[in-house]
């Protein structure tokens, strides 16, 4: 790991360190304890104290340095070394690893470690007659090492959990981005293309009509370029207002558009007075389905039927063209049957029964 990145992350264990090993020079060389170890008892501990400080030090690269904290603060206790701060050293790896790896990866490694260090208080407890002392220690130590783990692991998942949820919502928001540009801009294109063979088909004999059908794809060129540079501005992270996406008022002008392109509509009921909700979606349904019509469909005429329920309203978009079982939804058709299920509604999409093709969404009125 490289080290200004570990300084940024573990820089607080320097102090803790430095803790573990003045506490332990003060607590054994200082002044004479309960325990009598004896000059190199209590200088050993102090070494062994110093390498438990530093095993925390490369726990993140070597995780099985973790054994090596529980078997040097054994040793410490093992050798006579007094009660101190030395108890902080398997508490605080505990905490380091559970808070950086999987529970499995380090689990097995703080069970030996802490055998180790129970070992070690059990023995200073039978060599200096301290045992009731050792094994309230181990209970008190256990206690806390447990503690110092469940809190690491609890902030660890806190964490995936929260880089879960931002990576969801980061792939949501590309996902509705690209359903953006695809229902906007797409729509946009296909009612060009069809204006532009119109024109192409009348220059000569119609100037008139063709220069209607120049004014139309001028109009719908300006909107698509307008909702691409939303999308834009959006991706590189520049402040755009969002136009306010339609909703059923904006269907008699998404229809006369789409009639300009050639293709003769029908228009059958009428949707009512729609929840803004609803309409979007079935706005952002019409669109899809019609724009499918004029690209794909090579049909003559579109039928809109409008069915209003008491509780629903029925959408249906049907054509005389070549029809044909769907092979893939792709973003077209897949959009729209994840709109239509956002809402608590149903959609189908497929062949007519008479030929054509039909797209049907039933969605809460």
């Amino acid at each position: 790991m490289d080290t200004n990145i570990w300084l940024a992350r573990r820089w607080w264990l320097i102090p803790v360190a430095v803790i573990v090993v003045g506490g332990s020079v003060a607590v054994n060389l200082g002044h004479d304890g309960s325990v009598d170890a004896g000059v190199l008892g209590r200088v050993l501990s102090v070494v062994l104290a110093a390498g438990a400080a530093l095993s925390l030090l490369t726990l993140d690269r070597w995780p099985v340095a973790l054994v090596g904290t529980g078997a040097l603060s054994g040793g410490y206790f093992a050798v006579g070394g007094e009660n101190g701060p030395i108890f902080f050293a398997l508490i605080v790896a505990s905490f380091v690893l559970a808070t950086r790896r999987p529970f499995r990866s380090w689990f097995p490694l703080l069970l030996v470690a802490a055998v180790l260090i129970w070992a070690g208080l059990l023995v200073r407890g039978l060599r200096w007659d301290e045992l009731s002392v050792g094994m309230w220690q181990s209970i008190g130590i256990g206690a806390l090492v447990s503690s110092a783990a469940a809190i690491g692991t609890m902030m660890r998942e806190g964490r995936a959990a929260w880089a879960d949820r931002t990576s969801r919502a980061a792939a949501e928001e590309r996902l509705r981005m690209a359903q953006d540009l695809h229902d906007g801009v797409g729509h946009g294109l296909a009612v060009i293309a069809m204006q532009a063979g119109v024109a192409l088909h009348v220059l000569d004999r119609d100037p008139a009509a063709a220069r209607t059908s120049l004014e139309a794809i001028r109009t719908t060129s300006r909107e698509a370029l307008d909702a691409l540079r939303t999308e834009l501005a959006t991706i590189a992270g520049e402040p755009a207002p969002r136009r306010p996406a339609p909703g059923a008022e904006s269907v008699p002008a998404l229809v006369d558009r789409v009639r300009s392109a050639g293709l003769r509509i029908e228009v059958l009921g009428d949707p009512g007075v729609l929840d803004q909700a609803v309409g979007e979606t079935a706005y952002a349904v019409l669109q899809e389905a019609l724009t499918n019509v004029l690209r794909h469909a090579f049909a003559s005429t579109a039928t809109i039927t409008w069915e209003r329920g008491a509780d629903s309203v029925a959408l249906r978009v049907s054509d005389d063209g070549r029809g044909g079982a769907v092979q893939d939804e792709g973003m077209g058709i897949g959009g729209m049957r994840a709109r239509v299920a956002a809402i608590g509604g149903t959609f189908r999409a497929g062949p007519a029964d008479g030929g054509g093709f039909e797209v049907t969404a039933v969605l809460p009125a």
